[in-house]
């Protein structure tokens, strides 16, 4: 899944629930001895500004594919190591972190598997690796009142429920998939307020990953009639959105030494 679209459609498509999401991971992510860490497919920044809050400038490197979210995080904190890359083939040595987190990114990895075996390469015997996945398949997603209203008007529509991590346990599975086992599960969930429905509506509309994908390539009518579906299952006024993430964070194990 490719993100070449402006971090500011982004940041009001996804943001909302990224940010408040990326304070409960780092609770999480057992950090306190941690003095450099990754963030992987770092987007916009929201983890990253959290990794510097803690680490600072120095302690933090990130990565993503998207040429426009990479300006976007150099312009926000030109003083941390940004780069453009993929998780599957990250452009950094061996055991370079005590910890590699990829938030809300494992879905979209072309090779999950072989993401998290590079989040492992480069952090260090005793480190961290950890990974928060939305819970796409089942109606506590943040998107699943968007896709519910998708398939009442076009049932052959494809949705998120099918990406990787996204079920329960899968996000475990990928990571002893690759070779990363010694791990805890957790579930993380986040409340956001609209003051609108169109406030709700309206990023839907900017192009940004599936589900904007899937509305940019309706003609007007089919929009207009999904937009209608939309409005009949929202409240008037304002509502929030409960969304809960898949979270697993994980210890990289000295293989030498346990051979």
């Amino acid at each position: 899944m490719s993100f070449q679209v402006p971090a500011q459609a982004y940041g009001r498509f996804m943001g909302r629930f990224s940010e408040p999401l990326a304070d409960q991971f780092v609770e999480v992510a057992r950090l306190g001895r941690a003095r450099r860490a990754l963030d992987v497919g770092c987007g916009p920044g929201a983890l990253t500004a959290r990794l510097v809050a803690l680490l600072g400038d120095d302690g933090v490197s990130a990565v993503d594919p998207s040429e426009p979210f990479v300006a976007a995080a150099r312009e926000r904190f030109p003083g941390v190591d940004i780069q453009q890359g993929r998780a599957e083939s990250l452009p950094f040595p061996d055991a370079a972190f005590d910890a590699a987190l990829a938030s809300l990114v494992v879905h979209f990895m072309s090779d999950p598997v072989a993401g998290l075996r590079e989040m492992a390469r480069v952090t260090r015997p005793g480190g961290v690796v950890a990974a928060t996945v939305w819970n796409h398949a089942t109606s506590a997603g943040p998107l699943s009142l968007f896709w519910e209203a998708v398939r009442s008007v076009d049932p052959q529509a494809e949705g998120e429920e099918d990406y990787a991590g996204v079920r329960e346990g899968d996000l475990a599975s990928l990571f002893r998939a690759a070779g990363i086992d010694r791990l805890d599960e957790t579930v993380l969930t986040v409340s956001v307020p609209f003051e609108s429905f169109e406030q709700w509506w309206e990023p839907y509309t900017l192009g940004v990953g599936p589900a904007g994908q899937y509305v940019a390539g309706l003609d007007e009518a089919r929009r207009d009639a999904l937009r209608q579906e939309c409005r009949r299952r929202v409240p008037e006024g304002g509502f929030t959105v409960d969304a809960s993430a898949w979270c697993v964070v994980a210890t990289v194990v000295d293989q030498e030494n346990e051979a």
